[in-house]
């Protein structure tokens, strides 16, 4: 089906080739042997399905205009069918593979009905294993039911079938553990419920019992602490204090669920402390649910100061007057206990500042976000998995159409196109949030690598994650075709802010990609496309190949046969690949460079006023971190340093070297407003900065 590329230093133990023992059907065509040599696929104008005889018309444009190939199945297997162009008319020689996944049941049915004799009993088991080596359990269940009904008096097929029921029941579970991690609790629980004990083995149904009690004690945990809350409100005296707890108390109430019971770990622990008072005891409840349960407090005018905190932290991100951001924050200088360390603490459980009303979970919303000064606004569709809760953090998808295309249909590729079930694809099965920017000028037809198209890029994922809880350490850039060329060049210009890229047939804009290789060191990348598409694999060798010599983290893989296509087939594989990485946002040692004034922020490394180069090559933009809370930068412009405790020690005094001269080497305080401009502007609560240096370069 593909050929898969990685650097060699990357293979920790190879494996023999050898063809796996397959059950597989030779379907015969009338191959065309001879005739004209498909050397290269252009633009797709048709694909019609697969008839009963395995065949179908692939349309295509060419330069001499349209052209029809007429493609038979020869080959099916549980991984890949072989489909190549058959004699007749105008013949083509082109062996091309598509995924036996994509191809409907009933469509391999027919086809591999007309080929195997389906009196005899072995014909058709072979469809049975054939379908039970591809992992279409359910698939394969509804044809041996048939085999049964047709061959009562074979054993063989009753014993296949209680192995088969026992592999069906095992991805049926597998699966509510996918919807379960995804946070679909509500779907995992009624799976859960209707699991069906028909053939299933007892370690499967024992694993169901298990998973059905814990959601029980789960809800019973979650009732019981509600009621307890309320009871303890009763209890508190005078009125005037039990009106402040009341509302905090019922906002708990209301939106406690599983995945915020955690923070109620310490109340859990103490609410029968006849030692503490009941005000003591909501205290913790309210001081646990805004800043985790590990760092709840007993103390009732911290829990109601953290309350005053929580509503002017939002004020502040909403606001986008200075001098009124100014007022808020001298309000909240004024409370008791504010410092940069609890509102880090604070705003990492932060529902997302920017209220957004959250649309049904096939319902894609329309968003807008300012553009820079002199520019119109920035348009983009985002797209919620089911059950969508704002209080947990969410893998994301930005994913750029190509010319001809729409953010519309880039969502449907990710997430599988509205039906009466809703959204069947794999974002929504296994809870990503996608976001597909309108990136590009009306008829526009290529990448022109502008600092205006990485903003509409760059702007839409900062508005997403002031909108909904996108967990910012696992947010992946990808894009098809014209997009695709777009998520190279934005992804090396700005490798700090994705944990993976993923270009689909895209083309290196060697202008930009091929001098910023040093940027790609930390940065996954998975490069998809096919093997027939025009001179790609020789126009991204260079780039490719510094990747793979440099032992980067890099993938590249290409569909036998294939040309320029979207390659839906490779989704799950897509989401393997992104559910092993995630960023590494504090790296102790940097190496990049920038061609473009606006390619200037680097992880902790801010370089603005950038001039343009005046020749080809790039600045380079160098920052290491020491042991002994030592940092050194090379950067051209005005270089910013931004800190941060996961990576220097705020105890001690710090050393900060900007281009050869120590700007500062002594104790450096975290600054409370730093941090909330941070957030306010990056949109990342989770991972703020708390100081910044400065210094002009020479």
């Amino acid at each position: 089906l593909t050929r898969i590329m990685v650097p060699v230093s990357r293979v920790r133990e190879p494996i023999p080739a050898a063809d796996p023992p397959f059950e597989s059907f030779k379907i015969p065509q009338p191959v065309a042997e001879s005739g004209m040599r498909v050397g290269g696929v252009g633009p797709i104008i048709q694909i019609t399905p697969f008839d009963s005889y395995g065949r179908r018309t692939f349309s295509m444009s060419t330069v001499k205009g349209r052209v029809d190939v007429i493609q038979g199945i020869t080959k099916i297997t549980p991984i890949y069918t072989q489909v190549e162009g058959l004699h007749g008319g105008n013949s083509y020689v082109w062996d091309m593979r598509v995924a036996t996944s994509s191809i409907p049941l009933e469509t391999l049915r027919k086809i591999i009905r007309r080929h195997i004799d389906p009196k005899k009993f072995d014909d058709r088991v072979r469809l049975v294993k054939l379908l039970m080596q591809a992992n279409r359990y359910r698939d394969a269940a509804a044809e041996l039911a048939g085999v049964i009904k047709d061959f009562p008096s074979e054993d063989a097929a009753r014993q296949q079938d209680a192995g088969v029921r026992q592999l069906a029941s095992r991805m049926l579970l597998a699966e509510i553990q996918a919807r379960k991690r995804a946070g679909q609790h509500r779907l995992a629980y009624a799976l859960l419920k209707q699991f069906p004990a028909e053939g299933a083995a007892g370690n499967i149904l024992q694993e169901v019992r298990q998973e059905l009690e814990q959601y029980a004690a789960n809800e019973t945990t979650r009732l019981a602490v509600i009621a307890r809350l309320r009871e303890l409100l009763a209890q508190v005296d005078p009125p005037s204090l039990r009106d402040q707890f009341a509302p905090s108390i019922e906002e708990i109430a209301t939106e406690l669920s599983i995945n915020t019971l955690d923070r109620m770990s310490a109340f859990r622990r103490l609410e029968g402390d006849a030692q503490l008072s009941p005000p003591q005891r909501l205290a913790l409840a309210i001081s646990g649910w805004l800043l985790g349960g590990d760092e709840a407090d007993v103390n009732q005018k911290v829990a109601l100061s953290l309350l005053e905190m929580r509503d002017l932290v939002r004020k502040y991100m909403n606001e986008s007057v200075k001098l009124q951001r100014d007022e808020i924050y001298r309000q909240l200088m004024a409370l008791e206990g504010a410092s940069p360390q609890l509102l880090a603490s604070l705003i990492a459980r932060l529902k997302p500042p920017l209220q957004t009303d959250v649309p049904d979970a096939t319902d894609a919303l329309e968003l807008q976000t300012p553009g820079a000064p002199g520019e119109g606004n920035h348009s983009y569709l985002v797209l919620l998995p089911p059950e969508y809760d704002p209080y947990r953090r969410y893998p994301a998808v930005v994913t750029l159409h190509g010319a001809g295309s729409t953010p519309a249909l880039q969502l449907d590729w990710w997430a599988g196109p509205r039906t009466e079930k809703g959204r069947l694809g794999q974002a929504t099965r296994q809870g990503y949030i996608v976001i597909a920017p309108l990136w590009t000028q009306p008829h526009q037809t290529s990448y022109n690598a502008s600092p205006e198209e990485h903003q509409a890029v760059l702007a839409a994922l900062r508005d997403a994650c002031r909108r909904f809880a996108i967990d910012t350490d696992r947010v992946y850039l990808s894009g098809h075709s014209m997009g695709g060329d777009a998520a190279w060049d934005i992804g090396v210009s700005h490798p700090d802010l994705w944990a993976g890229i993923i270009p689909i047939v895209a083309t290196s804009t060697r202008n930009y990609v091929s001098h910023y290789t040093a940027n790609a060191a930390n940065l996954p990348m998975y490069f998809l496309g096919g093997e027939l598409d025009g001179d790609k694999m020789q126009t991204n060798a260079i780039d490719l190949d510094r990747y793979f010599t440099r032992n980067f983290d890099v993938t590249v893989v290409e569909y036998r046969g294939r040309g320029h296509e979207h390659f839906s087939d490779d989704i799950l594989n897509l989401f393997d690949w992104m559910g092993r990485k995630q960023r590494d946002f504090f790296p102790k040692k940097i190496t990049a460079a920038t061609k473009r004034p606006s390619d200037n922020y680097f992880w902790w490394i801010e370089s603005e006023s950038v001039p343009s180069p005046s020749g080809v090559r790039a600045f380079p933009v160098e920052g290491t971190v020491n042991a002994a809370n030592g940092i050194n930068v090379r950067a051209p412009g005005q270089v910013s340093v931004w800190l941060s405790p996961e990576f220097v020690d705020f105890a001690k005094p710090i050393s900060v070297t900007i281009n050869g001269r120590t700007v500062k080497k002594a104790a450096i305080a975290p600054d409370a407003r730093v941090l909330l401009e941070d957030v306010r502007t990056r949109g990342e609560r989770r991972r703020p900065f708390w100081a910044r240096v400065e210094a002009t370069a020479r």
